[in-house]
């Protein structure tokens, strides 16, 4: 599958606070008459609705770099939401993890990758395969 993800608990029963700057910041050109009132943001009430179905993963590969998805991104997955065509899944096929966009056909299910050195993945009905959850959010670290 050319990448490997390393599944990871959610502690959701205490609130995980940290600052959160209370007004938008602009990405083209900076206002000076913007507020920065500083409050509270709950990082379990803000990412994860679900927390008794909700895991993390750790991405290694490349096969989905061209969604916005990287070596090292943490992804947030819900088990409980259902697929549908276009989601981005997580899902177990032949014995192995991998992230993809479902695409749902005539003739089939397709895990798509988003990078074109990768091929899609047909889910023959010979295929040990379950769609694990859907990925809700992309935790990234940015470059310094």
């Amino acid at each position: 599958m050319n990448e490997k993800l390393d599944i990871l608990g959610i502690n959701c029963e205490e609130s995980l606070n940290i600052s959160f700057l209370d007004s938008k910041v602009p990405a083209g050109f900076p206002s000076p008459a913007q507020d920065s009132d500083s409050d509270c943001l709950d990082l379990n009430r803000e990412l994860i609705h679900s927390p008794s179905s909700t895991f993390c993963a750790r991405v290694t590969g490349d096969s989905m770099i061209d969604c916005g998805i990287n070596d090292g991104d943490l992804l947030i997955i819900d088990k409980s939401l259902s697929p549908h065509n276009g989601s981005i899944a997580v899902c177990f096929i032949d014995g192995d993890f991998t992230v993809k966009r479902l695409a749902i056909h005539n003739d089939g299910i397709y895990l798509m990758p988003a990078n074109k050195s990768y091929p899609p993945i047909h889910v023959s009905e010979e295929s040990n395969f379950q769609v694990w959850g859907i990925v809700t959010h992309i935790i990234k670290a940015v470059s310094h």
